[in-house]
């Protein structure tokens, strides 16, 4: 996707057309010395399978072969072979490559860590990969788009688990969650896209989307600019509540596509839909704390914030009273390929407890009879970890209905009750 957007080939040389496609190419691709572009990315597992099948792909050759980091035993879905036994063993490795990466950037802005939280490596290793990285960048932002266990396609039994040690990680080490689930993405797919029989490419797709998305202003001249850091400040009210719903438009399948014109209310409409998000919660189930509207393509920045705010006073019951001007706004000027202007949207909205709720309760079913506990235990493991992580997940859904529950008023009415009346001087409206 994002090789496509800056017209660099497979092979890593420019086809592109446009000036500003190399303007800043650097953000993602790095030079070599035989002028082609290489991807600033470090692909690794504990089995070799996947990334067999990367270096076999199309884009195979567009990385550097040192950065591919593979183990020989797999983690067998085991968060604990993952973070202390198995990718104890390569995280030297994967650091040091990271170090050489960070030292080719002239400006590092931060980390994007892709995993899923399901299975032993994605979860495992990839907290102890985002604890390392916060180690040692710790003024960096790090961002994590996670595929969090659908409640509909389960692959394993431990999946909650695998679930719940990860949230335990990302809470304290992630300054922003980007969060997927398979059974949104198949839903979009079929129902939106009309495709019947999705594969894993179309579901990467939707992903990808939303990742260029994210970073479109670091990339591309706009009018009105967004990058991690600013998307964090303006969409992280509390640092625990960092987890967000994604969404992206407009999606409609390839056969529609001459026959719709769609402008910006349409766009936002299609944002915000239920439909749209790409994890199994509903939006309508909470309320927003905050969201950012990343905008591409010709539109004018006051078209854009006018129709975000008529949306947000046409649905004000949705956002939360007491955050003003909760809405973010970045427009960038060139679309995505072969499209005419497309909207990203991120929410952080409160009704994502209820995907951490289905996880705990799946999770305090096994725990509470110990049940497949010994395949952590034996890795080295202590039955406290797991207490601690639920006790931590437990206080994360408090806090987001916590929030969802607190109005302007409360707030107000417990600044009231701490005053001092008595000693409270009254000015007349002329005087102030």
């Amino acid at each position: 996707m994002i090789a496509s957007e800056h017209g660099i080939s497979a092979d890593g040389t420019y086809i592109g057309k446009n000036k500003n496609q190399l303007e800043r190419a650097n953000v993602y691709f790095d030079m070599s010395s035989s002028n082609r572009y290489v991807p600033r990315a470090i692909f690794t597992d504990l089995e070799d399978g996947v990334l067999n099948s990367i270096r076999q792909s199309e884009f195979g050759t567009l990385y550097r072969p040192d950065n591919f980091i593979s183990g020989s035993s797999g983690a067998g879905n085991n968060w604990a072979k993952g973070y202390y036994t198995e990718g104890a063993e390569l995280i030297d490795q994967c650091m040091e490559i990271a170090r050489k990466e960070v030292e080719k950037c002239d400006q590092l802005s931060g980390f994007q860590v892709v995993h899923s939280i399901g299975g032993g490596t994605g979860s495992g290793m990839g907290s102890l990969f985002t604890q390392k990285l916060r180690e040692e960048y710790p003024d960096r932002m790090m961002a994590t788009y996670s595929v969090i266990p659908s409640p509909k396609v389960s692959d394993t039994v431990v999946e909650p688990y695998n679930a719940v040690l990860s949230m335990h990680h990302l809470v304290e080490n992630s300054d922003l969650t980007f969060t997927f689930d398979n059974e949104a993405l198949y839903d979009i797919t079929m129902k939106t896209m009309k495709n019947d029989s999705p594969e894993y490419n179309d579901l990467n797709q939707l992903i990808s989307r939303v990742m260029s998305g994210v970073t479109t202003s670091l990339r591309f001249p706009g009018q009105l600019n967004a990058d991690l850091r600013k998307l964090a400040v303006n969409l992280v009210p509390f640092p625990r509540l960092h987890f967000f719903m994604t969404g992206f438009a407009p999606l409609q399948p390839a056969s529609s596509i001459n026959f719709s014109k769609i402008n910006a209310y349409q766009l936002l409409e299609q944002m915000f839909d239920s439909k749209n998000m790409m994890v199994a919660a509903d939006p309508r189930h909470g309320r927003y704390l905050t969201c950012a509207a990343v905008f591409r393509g010709d539109l004018s920045i006051q078209l854009a914030e006018q129709t975000a705010r008529n949306y947000q006073v046409k649905n004000s019951d949705l956002f939360v009273d007491w955050i003003p001007n909760n809405t973010q706004i970045a427009v960038c000027d060139i679309p995505p390929t072969g499209m005419e202007f497309s909207g990203t949207f991120i929410g952080n909205n409160t009704a994502i407890q209820a995907l951490f709720a289905r996880i705990q309760e799946q999770f305090s079913s096994l725990f509470r009879r110990r049940a497949f506990l010994h395949w952590y235990t034996e890795e080295g493991m202590d039955e406290m970890e797991f207490t601690e992580a639920e006790s931590n997940l437990n206080d994360l859904i408090n806090e987001y209905l916590q929030y969802q529950q607190a109005s302007a008023d409360d707030e107000i009415m417990d600044y009231d009750e701490s005053a001092n009346f008595e000693e409270t001087p009254h000015y007349a409206d002329n005087d102030l």
